[in-house]
């Protein structure tokens, strides 16, 4: 309760100081700006609860697309790790790659993959998933080179095979290295999967968000972020659940 209690104080202070402000048009006034595109959180709320059919639908497919690419984006980033580790050579030809893969903007690589693989979801899905895979890439094979060879050394001397080692010592080090990655992955995941949908999508929260900014639907575009902020705390908290399941030892 002690550590929920503080959180919750201050996010309360925040709301009621930005209903204080809105209210009185002081953010308006400070920022040259017209009264309704200053939204407060009752207006916020107000417009979440009458639209929420259609945020609901559009919230739906950004799930759909967000889990997706991150199961993708871990399937493929363990198994890359997996190989770089087994293979010097592979590792020194291939991690300056998956580093500098991170330099491309997203913002420019999603129009392409979607004149590639059209307005479906299967570019929203890879787009997320360039997004989630280098932290969980690095993370996992960072655990892995973490091993204690001291504990090497002893399966060997116990006369243990390849794989063995790995499933017995270095796949259970290598596990907390991987959920820090997979928590990083899905908070990061929700704006992969926003700037997927405004390269080029038919529904989504993104697309809402775009359609909203067109006509001025600020509070709305406000309530779709409040969801995409819940999808990531939602996904965080269900990913620290399987940690604290799987990593008992932690």
């Amino acid at each position: 309760m002690r550590r929920w209690l503080a959180p919750a104080a201050l996010l309360a202070l925040l709301f009621a100081l930005w209903q204080l402000a809105a209210e009185t048009e002081a953010i308006a006034d400070l920022l040259d700006l017209e009264p309704f595109l200053v939204p407060s959180p009752t207006e916020i709320a107000t417009a979440l609860w009458e639209n929420r059919d259609l945020l609901a639908d559009n919230a739906w497919v950004t799930l759909r697309e967000i889990v997706l690419g991150i199961l993708f984006a871990f399937l493929v980033g363990v198994g890359s790790a997996v190989l770089m580790h087994r293979w010097q050579v592979l590792r020194d030809a291939a991690y300056p790659l998956v580093v500098a893969s991170q330099t491309i903007p997203i913002v420019v690589i999603a129009p392409i993959l979607v004149v590639w693989f059209g307005y479906g979801i299967v570019p929203k899905v890879v787009i997320v998933a360039l997004v989630c895979f280098f932290p969980i890439t690095v993370n996992a094979l960072d655990g892995l080179r973490s091993v204690d060879p001291a504990a090497i050394k002893l399966m060997r001397s116990l006369d243990a095979s390849r794989r063995q080692r790995f499933w017995r010592v270095e796949a259970p080090t290598a596990l907390p290295h991987l959920f820090t990655g997979l928590k990083i992955a899905v908070v990061i995941a929700p704006i992969g999967a926003v700037f997927a949908e405004w390269a080029g999508a038919d529904a989504g929260l993104g697309r809402l968000i775009q359609s909203d900014l067109a006509y001025f639907e600020v509070a709305r575009q406000f309530a779709s972020v409040a969801i995409l902020s819940a999808i990531a705390l939602i996904l965080i908290g269900l990913t620290v659940l399987v940690e604290r399941r799987v990593v008992r030892w932690r």
